[in-house]
């Protein structure tokens, strides 16, 4: 019987005994489903919900909501021992002690046959799916282990240090180790020399002092900023070489052909792409619509290189790409996710070559939105490879040889088009944070030249924009035809950051209305208001870091910063596996040939999958931005003693991280160099406050500085404070004037990108962690 109170609604017993009866499975909808609530009942049902995880009876996380100690049924674990039958005990690897207190320990059950790519031991990282014991003593979970991760580290990357009696010592580039150093005997240097990157394995030492290392690869001379991306590669551990088996196949792949496919060769597609793109996985093409009722409306063609026909499931291919997850991209390289055969040839888009693609064609109506759309697997042929500058030159009245000739028939029709799907998109109202990425331009010799920040264009926009549609697309194809899919999922803030938000903007005197459903528009709303006004920089920190973290799922809980409902990535395969696994459900769905998932792939297993692949573009962001700190301290190593504007990127009881205003880069001002003072870390304000002068220094602050240190290796920088901060108490700062305008509107940021987090010797700052940029749809982080 589901008990019910006087007003139709379920009893908090009866809601709280359903949620322990099914553990990591329940969230509204599910609730609502099994007390036969309706849609008008969903409000007081959220109401309900708020006031058990209030008073910690259940766990709200996303959408789904739990016992408050209820591990989701797939976790990443470290494995940190074994009990006292020798069986492995692990820990979740993202877990709030401040919060949830001690984390619970997960008993590893091990098949007598482990599939490979399963073996585990101690300090190593693994994918769990895990579950309650029903053991009434041990480990609250047993777990099963689906895929190690990272594996105990029996070898270091460093820089070897020659030393004048014979053999060296090993410095090591992760700063977790930088205590650690390695001694190497003479015969095991393998001819290191004095700045050589190596890899070293690690011998046990049974004495006291140093541990020694054997070096087992050198990997060239620090001294040469070619090698400075191979740190983060290998550090990170990512594949740089495919298999020989995966390069075989890619080898003895041949070009599609009309078989199974419609023909759009005529069809005058073009890719708009970064003038230094090595491969053009998008083209595009634009029409009026002629039909009668649409009249204003437009026919948009995306069309998108057809990596499915080439990597099939179960191939060395498949499991090469699926074991990288994504391409990384440093500046002087790419680390990518198909071999160059597949990427750079097969599947690139390059003009007047047939091949094949997935394409979807959507008609638009007047109004922008998006009236229906159709899938087509298509053999085409590029009209033009265009950049992106080189087409706004065209729309704005200086066309080339190549854009002259498609100024009308084809630029114009796409401008058009984009003009009316960006009405509804401003509709739409989606988080407006976008900021153009810096980008770090090589000399020949692979030194740094200098940082620049590209302009943010039309034809960025445009190409966004239909990306967006075609994704939005093939999540709704999919859902339809009731086909698994790993989604593009982008949470809600949490209430404890949107309430830290709340609480830093009173600070200021800036309203912010907390009431209602929590929509993008709450956080545009206060960003409108504050263009033009010394604040907007700091406020658009703030709003950035309260912003939850994007990532790939098989269960779809929506998009947030797109405000959109569902969500996948279709568009970029040769690049991102999550694509590639959507074009082969879009494949099965409608019956459009070879390279189909196959029937095994459940929601399940596809879950596996998400979760990896959401671990290796974290991966590629963290290593990609640890290599432009490494490259753009080696820059600045010779510029000790020199001054730069900057602003107060983080803020911390370490002290003040400051990003400087020309090259971007991240440097630490330490707490102990501010002054004679001390300093309260003032967490609500983002802020240190000197206790006797009032003197305040907070995030966003514009300051000057001289650089007093640069480790190339590490990628740090240390800063000493030129400029004084307002000597005005907190109380005392000037107040908002929405009054206040600029003629010249502010970029924001993209809710993805991830903001370098401020490091601290001591203590937890749960609010102004911040993250930084990342990869994504057209260099964005979608």
């Amino acid at each position: 019987m589901k008990r019910k109170n006087d007003r139709g609604f379920p009893d908090r017993s009866a809601i709280v005994a359903f949620i322990k009866a099914n553990p990591g499975k329940v969230g509204t909808r599910e609730i609502a489903r099994e007390f036969g609530l309706k849609n008008a009942d969903r409000v007081e049902l959220k109401r309900m919900l708020r006031e058990l995880a209030d008073d910690g009876i259940i766990k709200k996380k996303r959408h789904k909501v739990s016992e408050p100690d209820t591990l989701p049924p797939t976790l990443l674990a470290d494995i940190t021992g074994r009990d006292s039958d020798g069986e492995l005990i692990a820990s979740p690897a993202e877990w709030d002690e401040v919060e949830n207190g001690e984390p619970p320990k997960i008993l590893i059950e091990m098949p007598r046959r482990p599939k490979p790519g399963t073996a585990a031991g101690v300090g190593d990282r693994a994918l769990l799916r895990v579950e309650r014991s029903d053991e009434e003593e041990g480990p609250a979970y047993r777990g099963r282990i689906i895929k190690v991760i990272d594996k105990a580290k029996s070898r270091i990357l460093g820089v070897f240090r020659e030393l004048p009696e014979g053999g060296g010592r090993l410095v090591p580039v992760d700063k977790k180790f930088a205590d650690r150093e390695l001694n190497i005997a003479r015969a095991d240097t393998q001819g290191a020399q004095d700045g050589d990157l190596v890899s070293v394995d690690i011998v046990r030492s049974r004495g006291f002092g140093l541990a020694s290392g054997r070096v087992k690869e050198k990997l060239g001379s620090v001294k040469s900023e070619k090698a400075i991306s191979l740190i983060a590669i290998y550090a990170h551990e990512i594949p740089l070489q495919f298999s020989p088996a995966a390069e075989r196949e890619a080898e003895a792949a041949e070009p599609a052909n009309l078989r199974g496919r419609e023909d759009w060769r005529d069809v005058p597609l073009v890719t708009i792409d970064p003038p230094d793109a090595k491969d053009h996985d998008d083209a595009v093409h634009a029409q009026a619509d002629d039909d009668p009722n649409n009249k204003g409306g437009f026919i948009v063609n995306v069309a998108i290189a057809d990596v499915s026909f080439y990597v099939r499931p179960g191939t060395a291919l498949d499991r090469d790409a699926l074991d990288r997850g994504n391409s990384v991209y440093f500046p002087d390289r790419v680390v990518p996710m198909l071999p160059e055969r597949i990427s750079n040839n097969l599947c690139s888009l390059v003009p007047g070559e047939p091949r094949g693609a997935l394409a979807v064609r959507m008609v638009i109506g007047p109004d922008g939105r998006k009236r229906s759309h159709t899938f087509h697997r298509i053999l085409m042929r590029s009209a033009a490879k265009l950049n992106y500058a080189q087409a706004q030159a065209a729309i704005d009245g200086r066309p080339d040889d190549t854009t002259g000739p498609l100024l009308d028939p084809i630029l114009r029709p796409l401008y058009a088009a984009y003009s009316s799907v960006k009405r509804a998109r401003d509709e739409r109202d989606p988080l407006n944070l976008d900021l153009p990425e810096r980008k770090i331009l090589l000399k020949s010799d692979g030194t740094v030249d200098r940082v620049v920040v590209p302009e943010r264009l039309d034809a960025h926009k445009l190409i966004e924009e239909f990306m967006i549609l075609a994704n939005v697309a093939a999540a709704e194809t999919l859902e339809k035809r009731s086909l698994p899919l790993i989604y593009r999922v982008h949470d809600e803030p949490t209430l404890e950051k949107v309430h830290a938000l709340a609480e830093f903007l009173e600070t200021l005197d800036v309203p912010f209305a907390k009431a209602g459903a929590l929509r993008p528009t709450l956080f545009n709303r206060v960003l409108a208001q504050l263009e033009g006004h010394d604040y907007y920089p700091l406020v658009s920190e703030v709003v950035l870091r309260a912003q939850a973290q994007a990532e790939y799922s098989s269960e779809n809980y929506g998009h947030f910063g797109l405000n959109l409902r569902r969500y996948a990535h279709f568009t970029s395969p040769i690049r991102r596996y999550a694509d590639l696994v959507v074009h082969r459900a879009l494949v099965r769905a409608l019956g459009l040939g070879e390279g189909a998932l196959p029937d095994s792939e459940t929601p399940e297993t596809l879950s596996e999958v998400a979760a990896h692949i959401s671990l290796t573009e974290r991966r590629a962001m963290k290593a990609e931005r640890e290599t432009v700190d490494r490259l753009i301290a080696h820059h600045l190593a010779d510029r000790i003693g020199a001054s730069f504007q900057g602003r107060v990127s983080g803020v911390t009881r370490a002290g003040l991280f400051v990003k400087l205003a020309d090259t971007g880069a991240d440097g630490l001002i330490p707490i102990r160099s501010l002054g004679t003072e001390y300093f309260n870390y003032d967490e609500s304000r983002h802020a240190l406050v000197g206790t006797r002068s009032g003197t305040m220094y907070q995030l966003g602050d514009v300051v000057d500085v001289r650089l007093i240190e640069a480790a190339p290796i590490a990628g740090a920088l240390r800063f000493e404070l030129l400029s004084s901060a307002s000597e005005t108490s907190p109380r005392e700062r000037r107040p908002f004037r929405p009054q206040r305008k600029s003629s010249k509107p502010h970029p924001g940021r993209s809710p993805e990108r991830k903001h370098k987090p401020a490091k601290q010797k001591s203590g937890k700052v749960k609010k102004g962690k911040g993250k930084n940029k990342g990869k994504g749809q057209k260099g964005k982080a979608w």
